[in-house]
């Protein structure tokens, strides 16, 4: 349905989405966020900064953000003009998910901007990667229709239980709280609140305050994460047997435990700084892919959910 060069197109937008997020991840481990002062879009009011290690973190991440966004509304304009030349129902899907990412971007364009040049408090610094976590969601998603484009794989069999959809999705929701807590630890520096894996600070259930709180009630909540995404791993293999849904299921589950021991990772890495960057580096990307799949899981149950086999 869609060309070779389209799903080229739209497979480096996605790495361009990813390496934006991973370099605003960087960003806020660093502690680079004002490496270009207040000033936007320039950097210390110069186009090409003085080098500094923060200066350059900062702008690169601008750098890349502008480059994503030419690629964003390149494959908007690329899907949305086959859609109108076709009138083809089945390309609405893609064209949504180019659609979503270009206001997204815009939207994570805006926020990084309004962050350097107006304070930002923390819990609205954290919502920006999850702004960025939908963006790169979106342009996943166009990938993954691409390739089942090109497999035929388009249409799926059928499922009689409309339930699976409702779970997938709040576990969707849930999912996206759990990213919100883990981005509002790395803004507030609370990294550090709970030292030790799996207990924290040498308690099973410390004192709920300041960055220990913090800390401890993301290890709650992304332990009841692994099992909720367990629990419906075996509510879709019950009811749908060996299917695709099964399948992305069983996927979503083993990132979700791969994400509780990166996590473990970062707690021993807290005083080692180029071992904790790569440790933030990959805790970021697992969850990305995670949430990005646990969407297409929803998606893909949503388009099922009131067939009959």
């Amino acid at each position: 349905m869609v060309t070779r060069r389209f799903r080229i197109f739209a497979l480096i937008t996605c790495i361009g989405m990813l390496i934006v997020l991973l370099a605003g991840a960087l960003v806020t481990n660093t502690g680079s966020g004002m490496g270009c002062g207040t000033d936007w879009p320039l950097c210390n009011g110069k186009f090409v900064p003085a080098y500094t290690i923060e200066s350059m973190i900062e702008y690169s991440h601008r750098f890349v953000t502008g480059i994503e966004g030419i690629l964003v509304v390149g494959i908007f304009i690329a899907i949305y003009r086959q859609y109108k030349r076709e009138n083809n129902p089945a390309l609405k899907e893609p064209m949504l998910y180019a659609a979503f990412a270009l206001i997204f971007t815009i939207i994570q364009a805006f926020m990084g901007a309004a962050a350097v040049m107006w304070s930002q408090s923390d819990p609205v610094m954290a919502i920006h990667f999850g702004i960025s976590l939908i963006a790169f969601a979106t342009t996943m998603l166009l990938v993954m229709w691409c390739y089942r484009d090109k497999k035929g794989k388009l249409k799926e069999a059928t499922y009689k239980n409309t339930k699976i959809f409702s779970l997938s999705i709040y576990v969707s929701i849930y999912t996206y709280v759990v990213v919100y807590l883990g981005a509002f630890i790395r803004h507030t520096d609370s990294a550090g609140g709970c030292l030790g894996w799996p207990l924290c600070n040498g308690q099973l259930v410390p004192e709920i305050t300041g960055a220990q709180g913090v800390a401890f009630i993301h290890r709650v909540a992304a332990a009841l994460l692994g099992i909720c995404i367990l629990l419906l791993y075996l509510y879709i293999r019950k009811h749908t047997g060996n299917s695709g849904l099964t399948r992305s299921a069983l996927w979503i589950f083993i990132l979700v435990i791969a994400q509780v021991f990166s996590g473990a990772w970062i707690i021993a890495t807290l005083g080692d700084v180029n071992w904790f960057l790569a440790s933030s580096i990959v805790h970021n990307l697992i969850i990305v892919v995670l949430f990005s799949l646990q969407l297409d899981l929803s998606i893909r149950a949503w388009k099922l959910r009131e067939k009959k086999i």
